[in-house]
C-alpha cells in the first residue's frame, strides 16, 4: 500500500491560493489517488480524486471551480491547486490511494474506508 508525504499547506487569507503536493512512497501508475481533508471535529472528506491516467477526475461540490487536482506519475506525486480559499477550507489535507482495478474516482472519494491509514497531512488554515 502506498504511503504519502503531504506538503504545501500554510496560513493564507481568504481568497488566497496554495499548491499542495503529495509524494508517494512507490510507483503511482496503478493507483487511483485522492486528496482528503479533515476539519476539527469532523470526519475525513474526499475533496478530489484522480484516475491512474489522469483522465477521470472527481471533485466534491464544495470545491468545484476552485480546486484542481493533477498528477505526475514520473515523479510519483499528486498535486492540488487551491484557489479562492475560504475559511471553511481550513483543515488538515491528506492523500490516500487504492489500486485502480478496485476503485474509481468517485468511489475513492465518497465511500468511507475505516481501515484507511493516514499520513501526517498538511495543515491549511484560511483566516484574515
Amino acid at each position: 500500500q502506498l504511503q504519502f508525504v503531504e506538503s504545501g499547506g500554510g496560513l493564507v487569507q481568504p481568497g488566497g491560493s496554495l499548491r499542495l503536493s503529495c509524494a508517494a512512497s512507490g510507483f503511482t501508475l496503478d493507483y487511483t489517488i485522492g486528496w482528503f481533508r479533515q476539519a476539527p471535529g469532523k470526519e475525513h472528506e474526499g475533496v478530489s480524486c484522480i484516475s491512474s491516467n489522469g483522465r477521470s477526475i472527481y471533485y466534491a461540490d464544495s470545491v468545484k471551480g476552485r480546486f484542481t487536482i493533477s498528477r505526475d506519475n514520473a515523479k510519483n506525486t499528486v498535486y492540488l491547486q487551491i484557489n479562492n480559499l475560504k475559511p471553511e477550507d481550513t483543515a488538515v489535507y491528506y492523500c490516500a490511494a487504492r489500486r485502480s482495478v478496485y476503485t474509481g474516482v468517485q468511489a475513492l472519494c465518497t465511500i468511507p474506508s475505516p481501515q484507511r491509514s493516514w499520513g501526517q497531512g498538511t495543515q491549511v488554515t484560511v483566516s484574515s
